[in-house]
């Protein structure tokens, strides 16, 4: 029996015990593969791999706490969660955080909010919309 390969993305960190507990813990998934340089967390329909910077590379890099949010960057993530309020909490918990309630928006079926995870990569968090957004 043939599956299909899911899509995915790699995350370069500094701290990649830290990254990987906080988008395990805020996705509500428990990491598939755990190494010292690289953690591949699974859910239903993507994969995540946090994976060590270089550390000449890393030793150059300060992350402060909190993270300052690294918005000039060319890719952003975006990424399911069941509840964006439940988002909201656990990224500040973390050592991250997210955008306030009044910063969600709608798109055809989802609620979407930005945030940033502990080392200050930009994260949008979506939620399945409860109610179909109206067309305009």
């Amino acid at each position: 029996m043939s599956t299909q390969p899911k899509a995915g993305a790699v995350l370069f960190a500094k701290d990649v015990a830290r990254l990987a507990a906080f988008y395990a813990q805020v996705l509500a998934v428990v990491p598939k593969h755990a190494h010292a340089e690289k953690v591949v967390i699974e859910a239903e329909d993507f994969l995540l791999v946090i994976h060590a910077i270089p550390p000449a590379a890393a030793a150059t890099l300060e992350i402060s706490a909190p993270p300052v949010l690294r918005e000039n960057v060319p890719v952003k993530l975006f990424l399911p969660v069941r509840s964006l309020a439940q988002a909201r909490l656990s990224t500040q918990q973390l050592g991250g955080g997210m955008k306030p309630a009044d910063a969600e928006w709608s798109g055809p079926d989802f609620r979407a909010c930005d945030g940033l995870d502990p080392e200050g990569n930009v994260v949008q968090f979506r939620e399945v919309a409860r109610e179909p957004a109206l067309a305009s």
